[in-house]
Formats: C-alpha cells, structure tokens, sequence
C-alpha cells in the first residue's frame, strides 16, 4: 500500500455536521463552534465587557481631545542643502575618464578630500557624491599612472629588439 492513499478514520473522530438551516433562516457563514455563544442580532449592542463587534466604530474619545495622534510633520521646512564641492568631486572624477585624463582626477582627489572635511562640520548632505568622487578619482590617477608605467616599459622593449636586430627591423 502507498502512503497516499487515505486511511479508514475512527468513528466519531469528526466533529458532528451542523444541522441545515430551515427554508425561511439564512445560513451562517461559518457555522458557529459548538458550545459557543450565538452572536448577537443585528444592530444590538454586544454584552457589557464584551469586546465590540467587527466593523463598529472606536469609542468616542473626551470632548476636545484627538482621537489619534497627530500625524508626523513631513516635508516641513527647507531640504538639506548638498554641498558644492561633493557635486564638483564626482563630475570632475568622472571627467577624467572622458575628457581630462591627469587634470581631472587630481581635482575629484582634492575637492572630494575638502568636500569630506565641510562634511564634518556643516549639515549638508552629499557624503555618498563626495566619497564616490574621491574614489573615481584615485582610481583614475592609478590608471593613470599604470598606463604611464606599462607605455615606458612597451617602448623600452621595442628600443631593446631594435639595438639587438643593428637597427634592421
């Protein structure tokens, strides 16, 4: 026999089947657990200390007093400024890989390294830019810099087989 076949339950493991309800009564959805209380009619008030039925309205709070707390204040006054100097770090940084190679990663270094230290003190916001630029451009002037080192070393080997071949190549 395979596990996925029902067993033979007990008798009287189920819980008893509710009675229909007669052709003039509504059926209740879902029928009420045995034992319990039925629910209250229609529009009549729940039993004192009971909790309120569902859907009815909160009680009434004191004359004068709100029935919530007040919402938060959102959006109230002007928006952090961004700093300047964060916004130039990272156009610079970026720059640098597009137009102005050495020029503009030593300006994303330096206005992104001032920008840090304005950050400190001031309450503008921009951290994220002024990091993101100090980075883009440190990683430009590495490039930069490993660029100068592998284009040395490329034209030392062509001036080494040059001098070994007499100058016939």
């Amino acid at each position: 026999m395979s596990d996925s076949t029902p067993q033979n339950p007990e008798p009287g493991s189920y819980p008893p089947v509710p009675p229909a309800p007669s052709a003039g009564q509504p059926a209740a959805y879902p029928p009420p657990a045995p034992g319990s209380a039925a629910p209250p009619a229609y529009g009549s008030a729940p039993a004192y200390g009971s909790a309120p039925a569902y859907g009815s309205a909160p009680a009434e709070p004191a004359y004068g007093s709100p029935a919530y707390g007040a919402a938060p204040a959102y959006g109230y006054g002007a928006p952090a400024k961004t700093n300047t100097l964060a916004i130039v770090s990272l156009i610079s940084s970026i720059a640098s890989f597009v137009i102005l190679p050495v020029i503009g990663s030593i300006v994303g270094v330096i206005t992104g390294h001032m920008s840090l230290n304005q950050l400190k003190t001031s309450g503008e916001q921009g951290r994220g830019m002024a990091l993101a630029g100090t980075i883009v451009g440190w990683v430009g002037l590495g490039l930069t810099i490993l660029g100068i080192i592998a284009a040395i070393l490329f034209f030392s080997f062509f001036v080494a087989v040059y001098q070994q071949s007499g100058g016939n190549v």
